[in-house]
């Protein structure tokens, strides 16, 4: 009966340690997603003319960025939590964000614009951008690497920095619907700062606590 016992514990023991990083990261992500959510609309909300801003395709072209840019940190992050993965192969990825945006940015600049293109680089909504971007990217980030955990990166600080990434990406999809700078000048020059600020802070954190 003890050796059945034994048995029993060690199998159930193993089913525990087996399941998938995916379910993990996803449900540690949707755990954490609330938590942002609250901070967005506790700070910020949903501009008001969003309606009218839906007709505008550089409005709609900063949420395909965004989640671009979480899509592609989702999927490295899953590889790179395998012990034997490295970024070679898979790198490409995460410049399909970037490639995106120059072809936007080559869209606005061969239509007429009304201002100048330093105004449309700096905005008027860059510094809650740079506060609330990494703001509610932290629940996330701590979703992200608590679900990494339960995988074995050979890299944890890299692990740790597309995990920033990919929080980073959520976060700023969330606050592309409040942001009223729909230049795609403003998305490649704040959101990449954030998002790199972020990606920092996943980098160090990760590099201790995805350590194995």
């Amino acid at each position: 009966m003890e050796t059945e016992q034994l048995i029993r514990t060690l199998a159930a023991d193993n089913a525990h340690r087996s399941r998938p990083v995916g379910l993990v990261l996803a449900l540690a992500l949707l755990s954490a997603a609330p938590v942002s959510v609250v901070i967005f609309f506790a700070g910020l909300g949903v501009r008001p003319d969003v309606m009218t801003a839906m007709h505008n395709p550089f409005f709609d072209m900063k949420f395909v960025v965004t989640l671009a840019m979480a899509i592609s940190g989702v999927a490295v992050s899953l590889h790179l939590s395998r012990p034997e993965a490295s970024l070679r192969g898979w790198g490409w990825l995460l410049l399909i964000p970037a490639g995106i945006l120059a072809l936007e940015i080559g869209s606005e600049m061969m239509m007429p614009q009304r201002l100048p293109m330093m105004t449309r680089l700096i905005g008027s909504n860059s510094r809650t951008c740079m506060t609330a971007i990494p703001l509610m990217s932290l629940p996330l980030l701590v979703a992200a690497l608590i679900g990494l955990r339960s995988g074995a990166p050979a890299r944890p600080g890299v692990a740790g920095a597309i995990a920033g990434l990919l929080s980073a990406g959520l976060a700023a999809t969330l606050y592309a619907s409040h942001c009223t700078d729909d230049s795609p000048l403003f998305v490649a020059t704040w959101y990449t700062i954030a998002a790199a600020l972020v990606a920092t802070v996943g980098a160090l954190v990760g590099s201790r606590v995805l350590r194995f």
